[in-house]
C-alpha cells in the first residue's frame, strides 16, 4: 500500500489584518473589523489542540499586519508593544501545551524571521504564482521576488519550509511549471523544502475572483503530476483534501494530505470542512495514512528544526521521524 501522510493540527487565526488585498481572499478584514486573539484565546485553542491529540500549532495570520491602521491599538488592547515579540511567545505557550508551532506570517525581515526560527519546527510561505496577476494588483507582499527571496533566505538558515502554488487565479500552464521550477531551484540550492502544497482556487462571495470557475478535476491531476516531475523526489506533493478529491490527486502522485483538524476549521477556506480520518480512510482504498509531525522525518534526522522545538519532537516522534503511535 502506498503511504499518503498526514499531521494534526490546531488552526490558530491569529490576525486577520494584511497589507495585502488579494482578489481571491476573504480571510482579510479592513481596518476597524480585524482581530487580534488575545492570549487568552489562543490559549484555550493550544488546550484543546493537546487534547485532541494534535501535533501542530498553525498560527496563521495576516502579512505585515502593522502596516494597517488600527493595529497599534489592537497590540495594546492584548499588552503588547511589538508584533514579533507577541508572535514568539505565542509560539512559546503552544511548545508548553506540547505543539509545535508551523507559522505562516508572509514575509519576513530578516531579524524578524531570525526571531521566530528557534520556536517553530517549519515555517511557511505560499510562493502562489511567478507570474504577475490582476488577482495580486493590490498585495505588495505577493510580488514573487520578494517570496522567493524570503524562502532563500530561511534556506540559508536551514529551516525546514512548506510553500506551494495556487491554481486558478489567472496563471497559465507556463506560469505554473515556471513556479514549480523556481521552487525545485530553491531546494537544489538549500535543501531545506519539505512540501510543496498544490491548491485549487476557492472562489467566495465578494471577492474580485468570486466568478472564477474552480479548476477541475483534470486541471488539478496534470498539476499534480507536473510537479511529481518537476520537485526534487525529497520534496512532498500536498493536497488539501477539503478543496480537492484526495484519491484522484494520490494517484497523480500526490503523497501528503497536509494539516487535518477536528477541532478547527480551515480559517483560509471557511466553508470547505476538513474531512475526518475515518472519511478519508474509507475513500482512500489502498492507500495507508500515516500521520507526521509538522516537520518532515528527513529534517528531523538532520537536526534542523528550530533548537527549542528539540524537546517537544524527541517526545512526538518515533525512530523513523513519523508521530509516534502510542502518544496521546
Amino acid at each position: 500500500m502506498r503511504r499518503l501522510t498526514y499531521s494534526r493540527n490546531v488552526f490558530v487565526p491569529v490576525t486577520n489584518l494584511c497589507r495585502n488585498r488579494c482578489g481571491y481572499c476573504s480571510f482579510r478584514r479592513e481596518p476597524g473589523e480585524g482581530k487580534l486573539l488575545s492570549r487568552s484565546e489562543v490559549g484555550r485553542l493550544l488546550a484543546e489542540g493537546g487534547q485532541a491529540g494534535c501535533s501542530e500549532a498553525l498560527f496563521t495570520l495576516g502579512e505585515m499586519p502593522w502596516m494597517e491602521s488600527g493595529f497599534a491599538g489592537l497590540l495594546s488592547s492584548v499588552g503588547a508593544s511589538d508584533f514579533i515579540e507577541y508572535l514568539a511567545e505565542l509560539c512559546e505557550m503552544a511548545l508548553d501545551e506540547g505543539l509545535l508551532p508551523h507559522t505562516n506570517a508572509g514575509v519576513l525581515s530578516q531579524e524578524d524571521l531570525e526571531t521566530l526560527a528557534p520556536l517553530n519546527a517549519s515555517l511557511g510561505l505560499m510562493l502562489e504564482t511567478t507570474a504577475h496577476l490582476e488577482a495580486h494588483d493590490s498585495s505588495p507582499g505577493k510580488d514573487p521576488r520578494l517570496r522567493l527571496d524570503f524562502m532563500a533566505r530561511a534556506g540559508r538558515l536551514k529551516i525546514p519550509f512548506t510553500t506551494g502554488i495556487l491554481v486558478g487565479i489567472g496563471e497559465s500552464r507556463d506560469d505554473r511549471i515556471a513556479s514549480l521550477q523556481k521552487i525545485a531551484g530553491l531546494h537544489q540550492d538549500f535543501g531545506h523544502i519539505q512540501e510543496v502544497i498544490i491548491q485549487p482556487l476557492d472562489p467566495k462571495p465578494k471577492t474580485a475572483l468570486e466568478n472564477y470557475p474552480p479548476p477541475g478535476e483534470d486541471l488539478m491531476r496534470q498539476t499534480v503530476e507536473l510537479a511529481r516531475s518537476i520537485l526534487p523526489s525529497g520534496v512532498a506533493v500536498q493536497v488539501p483534501p477539503n478543496l480537492s478529491d484526495p484519491l484522484e490527486l494520490a494517484r497523480s502522485g500526490a503523497d501528503d494530505l497536509g494539516g487535518i483538524s477536528s477541532i478547527t476549521p480551515d480559517w483560509i477556506n471557511p466553508s470547505r470542512p476538513w474531512p475526518s480520518l475515518e472519511d478519508l480512510s474509507s475513500r482512500l482504498k489502498g492507500y495507508h495514512l500515516r500521520e507526521r509531525l509538522p516537520v518532515y522525518p528527513a529534517f528531523i534526522l538532520k537536526g534542523w528544526y528550530g533548537e527549542r522545538t528539540e524537546d517537544v519532537i524527541r517526545s512526538l516522534a518515533d525512530g523513523d521521524g513519523l508521530r509516534r503511535k502510542d502518544y496521546l
